[in-house]
């Protein structure tokens, strides 16, 4: 049996396939990961499996669909019952680890909570009785990623294996994890450096949730993540290099705030940023009369995860941030390429680059998340890069998403995946997908908890349907024609027959995608 190779899976936060070089991206400099396209495959087409941090983590660790997982927005925890592919690379003999952000747990100690509505004179359900599932995603043995526990001890002790990881260096919110204490041990006001209420003064800038941190680039959490990353690849080096390794090193940013430390800070100049194309288009004049669903964008929420409306100075001060906040992650990838090479490991490890979602960033006037499914939020980079059989830089538009990616690095390493897996290897070309599902339970979750909140989106290579539970109302674009989709043709007499087949192939991706964890019978 050939020799397993090892894995980096670097990964970023809140980052749009179309903010780097090699997906076309003529401003921001991104010449380490467009390094690792040049050498594999870029894949065009990938979707996440739901446009939100803590769910779409959970599907990357699973393999599964958020309905299957039960991560369904922020807030909920994965269950400590859940196979993650990192526990099956574990089984076999890999050295695991992660650095940076893992956000599989909650990172604050409130929870999502529905309004329960009790019949008067009914008798009350038991608390212990109270939901239809047993299995706690809360309390003990769920504070491992809790903010408010790192700041209260910055050296305590987490239990191993998470999840499947062996080593743990963790980046919670920014704040608190591992990265607190080493902060303190860096610099005795390091800590009072990270707060924004110590930025340094730069009236330039005046785009919501940015501030230019006083803390230098060497102690920035991402300086951090490529120093650990590198600590662990050196110890594997050391200690002979038999075992092969699985390392997820997963930077926090580009998600806001927008605080690129030090010269990254003034690395893009906003007067250079164009416009997205979407921007002037009126959104608002398309959502049903719906609160729930307008809230957002009629309400400033300049320091929230909730999204808002910006002005055309916003939005290229925003982008030229997050384009610093891009680059210096960059740098740090390429200081982790550099270091496989010094090592003699580059030539045994497959490396691979993706982000947990997208941002508006602008289009259609609108920043972050949430509510709606643009291409911007649901799109994301996927560079695989394998010295076994590099691609040479070959893009691939097949339909793919990060449901696949557990699938795809088990198939690498000759693994079987276990029962209950979904997605597709994308090293299979026996496998393949017509359409990409994503599920969002939070898109009215953060207005109307006790309310419906699903919304469904079912994806094409020409094709956008988005349905909301809620609503008659829908969503669906020709993005062949309209790419940067402003022209709903949900109403659309002459688009009924393809809105009709897109809602059959949703369904049957949707019952494709049901839990069926139940044991197979093994054949006579």
């Amino acid at each position: 049996m050939e020799k397993q190779p090892n894995f980096l899976l670097i990964m970023t936060d809140q980052h749009r396939a179309d903010h780097l070089g090699c997906y076309g991206n003529t401003i921001v400099q991104t010449p380490n990961i467009d390094r690792i396209a040049a050498k594999g495959t870029s894949h065009d087409r990938f979707y996440v499996a739901t446009p939100v941090c803590q769910p779409n983590r959970a599907s990357l660790a699973t393999g599964r669909m958020p309905s299957a997982h039960g991560v369904r927005h922020n807030g909920i925890s994965l269950s400590s019952k859940a196979t993650t592919f990192i526990d099956i690379l574990r089984a076999a003999g890999y050295r695991t680890g992660l650095v940076g952000k893992a956000h599989l747990q909650n990172f604050m100690d409130s929870k999502p909570a529905a309004r329960r509505i009790g019949k008067e004179g009914y008798h009350p359900v038991p608390e212990a009785l109270s939901h239809a599932f047993h299995d706690p995603i809360h309390g003990p043995g769920f504070t491992t990623e809790l903010v408010p526990e790192w700041l209260a001890d910055p050296a305590r002790e987490i239990d191993l294996p998470y999840y499947g990881f062996d080593h743990l260096r963790l980046v919670s919110a920014s704040r608190g994890g591992h990265y607190r204490k080493w902060l303190s041990e860096q610099s005795p006001d390091a800590l009072e450096l990270l707060a924004p209420e110590n930025a340094l003064p730069d009236n330039r800038y005046v785009a919501p949730q940015a501030w230019r941190t006083s803390l230098p680039e060497e102690l920035y959490p991402t300086g951090y993540i490529g120093h650990e990353c590198a600590e662990f690849l050196r110890r594997h080096a050391a200690e002979g290099g038999e075992r092969p390794f699985f390392l997820q090193c997963s930077f926090p940013d580009p998600h806001h705030p927008f605080t690129p430390p030090g010269k990254y800070w003034d690395m893009y100049d906003p007067a250079d940023i164009p416009l997205p194309p979407s921007f002037g288009d009126d959104v608002l004049a398309r959502l049903p009369d719906i609160p729930e669903l307008r809230e957002p964008f009629n309400t400033e929420h300049s320091r929230g995860a909730y999204p808002y409306r910006v002005n055309e100075r916003e939005i290229r001060e925003s982008i030229a941030l997050t384009y610093g906040m891009i680059s210096m992650v960059d740098d740090q990838v390429g200081r982790l390429l550099a270091l496989l090479s010094e090592l003699d490991l580059e030539r045994d490890t497959v490396v691979i680059f993706t982000s947990d979602h997208g941002d508006y960033m602008g289009d259609h006037g609108l920043m972050l998340k949430l509510s709606l499914h643009y291409q911007g939020v649901l799109r994301v980079p996927f560079i695989w890069h394998d010295p076994a059989s590099p691609g040479g830089g070959a893009r691939s538009d097949g339909m793919a998403g990060t449901v696949d990616i557990a699938r795809t690095i088990l198939d690498r390493a000759r693994l079987q995946p276990y029962f209950g897996i979904q997605g597709i290897s994308l090293l299979d070309d026996s496998e393949s997908h017509q359409g990409m599902l994503i599920e969002d339970y939070s898109v009215m979750y953060y207005f109307q908890p006790d309310g419906p909140n699903q919304m469904l989106t079912y994806v094409e290579p020409d094709w956008r349907l988005s349905v909301i539970q809620a609503t008659p109302w829908g969503e669906l674009y020709d993005l062949a024609g309209d790419p940067h989709e402003m022209h709903n043709l949900w109403d659309d007499p002459a688009a009924a027959p393809v809105r009709a087949r897109l809602m059959e192939a949703m369904i049957r991706e949707m019952m494709a995608c049901r839990d069926h964890t139940y044991s197979p019978t093994s054949a006579a």
